[in-house]
């Protein structure tokens, strides 16, 4: 098994929910945390909590091609290559396609597959450079089973799982590796502006979803998990 100990990770998204719990079990693991979200006060009190430098706390707007362009340049003035890439961010919009306007649509694929392509743009070459690596997505259950109402969120995670597979493609004489996990319904600030009914005493709780990040960042160097599936048993009020 591969250790965190010692290994520079980003964890994108440290200012949501799964985010938060995956850099607490990183840290106890002796990773060396670089974090970054929308929300700069969250993360700068996550940043206190673990002891992380403020100079590896960073604001990043998904939205922006500059931000993300900005977070790259300022990480890799402190470690020339990420170790290990974990992307927990991403925006939910759930809405019958009548209601689906198009500032919806958009927002969705810039948050969920656009933000993800400009990170890979900027932290893949430097570990090519030197083909060692790994990357970690969420592109959700609606990335492989779309749903009602999901229309452009599933759009974006299709778009996300597909994008990763072509990239895995271009790396195979590389040691870097790519696993997507995909979660069903998780107990985080996700669901808080989304109008729908659901069992949220039967989602997953982001701790337990941490624990899934928190164990593929130790597979094997012989193989990798391309994927893994973890869904509440039922999560949909009927």
């Amino acid at each position: 098994m591969e250790i965190i100990k010692g290994k520079h990770i980003l964890v994108v998204g440290a200012s949501g929910g799964i985010g938060i719990e995956t850099a607490k079990l990183l840290s106890q693991s002796g990773g060396i945390l670089y974090l970054a979200g929308r929300n700069l006060s969250k993360i700068n009190e996550l940043g206190q909590e673990l002891k992380v430098p403020s100079e590896r706390l960073f604001e990043v707007d998904f939205d922006k091609a500059e931000s993300i362009e900005m977070l790259a340049h300022d990480i890799h003035q402190l470690v020339p290559q990420l170790d290990i890439l974990i992307n927990t961010a991403g925006i939910g919009i759930i809405k019958p396609l009548e209601k689906l306007s198009l500032e919806d649509f958009q927002r969705s694929l810039n948050a969920n597959l656009t933000g993800p392509f400009l990170l890979f743009k900027h932290f893949l070459p430097p570990m090519k450079a030197v083909k060692q690596g790994f990357i970690i997505n969420i592109p959700g259950v609606l990335g492989k089973t779309p749903m009602a109402g999901a229309a452009a969120y599933s759009a974006s995670k299709y778009g996300l799982n597909g994008m990763l597979k072509s990239i895995r493609e271009e790396l195979r004489r590389t040691q870097i590796r790519i696993t997507n996990l995909y979660l069903g319904g998780v107990d985080s600030p996700f669901w808080d502006e989304i109008d729908l009914r659901v069992q949220k005493d039967k989602f997953i709780t982001s701790k337990e979803a941490a624990r899934a990040v928190w164990f593929l960042c130790q597979q094997p160097t012989s193989g990798v998990v391309s994927e893994m599936v973890i869904q509440p048993f039922n999560h949909q009020a009927i």
